[in-house]
């Protein structure tokens, strides 16, 4: 017996097939250009200002987590300290980037846990990037520091490109 060609259930079968692999394709294919682009923002110098944290002069990177250390009854002493310089409680957003004080490989890091401190603008708010021109600023009258914690979290500090 001679066959001359498909029948018509095995040619909708390979269209239906078709459809599927050009479906998977199309995801594959965006999925792909997404990650390129982000890997782009990253490469260049990493996210917004409004994440980024100085460090003794350095920028970093971080990202914001949902953890919250507080009332658990973990020590001070394993946090690090953190001067949030854009008071959310002020109605201002000034665009600062917050100020810690220390940084993977610093002695006596604690791991990227943190203890928020807020600071009020007295004077005309202007970017900090040192624990020491944040205390400095404070001893000047342009600012004041939060007496207690406002936040216990944990989220990373990471290294912009071309930084370290």
């Amino acid at each position: 017996m001679f066959h001359t060609g498909s029948k018509p259930a095995d040619i909708k079968h390979q269209s239906e097939r078709s459809y599927f692999v050009r479906k998977i394709l199309t995801i594959v294919a965006t999925v792909i250009a997404a990650l390129t682009l982000s890997a782009s923002a990253v490469l260049a110098g990493g996210p917004p200002k409004a994440n980024a944290i100085y460090v003794h002069d350095v920028p970093y990177r971080t990202v914001g987590t949902p953890t919250d250390f507080s009332n658990t009854g973990a020590p001070l002493h394993s946090f690090d300290t953190i001067y949030l310089l854009d008071n959310p409680s002020d109605s201002a957003d000034d665009g600062l980037a917050s100020v810690a004080t220390a940084a993977p490989g610093d002695k006596g890091y604690n791991g990227g846990r943190w203890m928020v401190y807020a600071v009020t603008w007295v004077n005309t708010p202007m970017q900090l990037t040192s624990e020491q021109a944040v205390l400095d600023a404070k001893a000047a009258g342009d600012l004041t520091i939060s007496a207690e914690p406002v936040k216990l979290f944990e989220c990373p500090v990471i290294p912009m490109r071309g930084n370290h």
